[in-house]
């Protein structure tokens, strides 16, 4: 195999390991697409993982790895041809990153606004923030690591109109997306010393950052807890109901996918009110008989989609 073969197919394990519901989803997309999907999923985790899953790196390590992990973008975006010098965990993906962003010509600035939020992450930072004091200030930091993610998808996927057309609906989905990650990683989130969820709507609900440890400590779930979760959870819903009609404005081939990973990650909040909002003390997860019961109707569907050589 070469080496961008193998570049793909790490990306792939990748995506299969740790975002089993874009994994699942992308099982429905056409191949090139597919692969392309995996490498950009691979590139965000692999930094993303420079930041959060080093524990015993020091916060001065972090921004270093980062800023090498820019100088390997301008490195690769320069054209040399060769695979730029990055970190370790890094270096396996850009080969097929790199060919993903060139095949479908994804703008480069998405990527240097990801990494922009990456930093808002790491103490230290002239950027850095622990928590955020409304949802306006979150989207600030969502721009960059989520709804890029979104725009990034875009060339990637196709669109049967204007890219620009198209556009705010993909952000909406990126960042259905991220506050469904961030109400399921509650717990997780306050072991890293961050909350992402807006101060001013727990606020409004008498719960503050304190409470939440209180929460994380015991296992319990305070009532003004609860309250305030079941808010945000139906403001996150209502933003996956703002990305609904973007579904139709991309390419047939690539909708039932999409609107898969937008079904299995909505599932995620129902689990975590079945499971009374109790994020700030377990992790939920989503079945996995659930997640082949969202699956199987479209993949029925795409299965059925008439062929494009008999339609001709």
């Amino acid at each position: 195999m070469t080496e961008r073969s193998l570049s793909y197919e790490y990306c792939r394990e990748v995506a299969a390991r740790h975002g089993r519901s874009y994994y699942l989803a992308a099982r429905l997309l056409p191949a090139e697409r597919r692969r392309a999907i995996h490498a950009l999923y691979a590139f965000a985790r692999r930094v993303d993982d420079l930041v959060d899953e080093h524990p015993t790196a020091t916060d001065t390590t972090r921004l270093r790895l980062l800023t090498e992990v820019e100088s390997a973008l301008r490195a690769g975006f320069g054209g040399s041809g060769n695979t730029p010098a990055a970190p370790s965990t890094l270096a396996p993906v850009l080969p097929a990153f790199f060919d993903s962003v060139e095949q479908f010509a994804v703008p480069h600035g998405y990527f240097t606004a990801f990494l922009e939020s990456m930093r808002m992450d790491v103490p230290g930072a002239d950027t850095f923030r622990a928590s955020y004091a409304s949802l306006e200030e979150l989207r600030e930091y969502m721009y960059g690591s989520a709804v890029v993610i979104g725009l990034q998808l875009l060339p990637v996927l196709g669109t049967v109109c204007p890219a620009e057309d198209a556009a705010p609906y993909a952000a909406h989905l990126g960042e259905a997306f991220q506050l469904t990650n961030f109400l399921r990683d509650v717990g997780e989130d306050l072991d890293r010393g961050r909350v992402y969820l807006p101060e001013d709507a727990l606020e409004a609900f008498g719960v503050d950052a304190d409470l939440l440890r209180h929460c994380r400590r015991t296992g319990s779930v305070d009532p003004r807890v609860r309250r305030a979760l079941a808010h945000l959870v139906a403001v996150t819903r209502d933003t996956y109901r703002r990305a609904a009609p973007g579904i139709d404005l991309l390419d047939a081939r690539v909708r039932p996918g999409i609107r898969t990973a937008r079904s299995l990650y909505g599932r995620i909040l129902d689990e975590i009110e079945n499971s009374g909002y109790r994020v700030a003390s377990e992790r939920v997860v989503v079945p996995g008989w659930r997640r082949v019961a969202v699956v199987t109707p479209e993949l029925f569907s795409w299965l059925r989609r008439p062929s494009p050589v008999l339609a001709g």
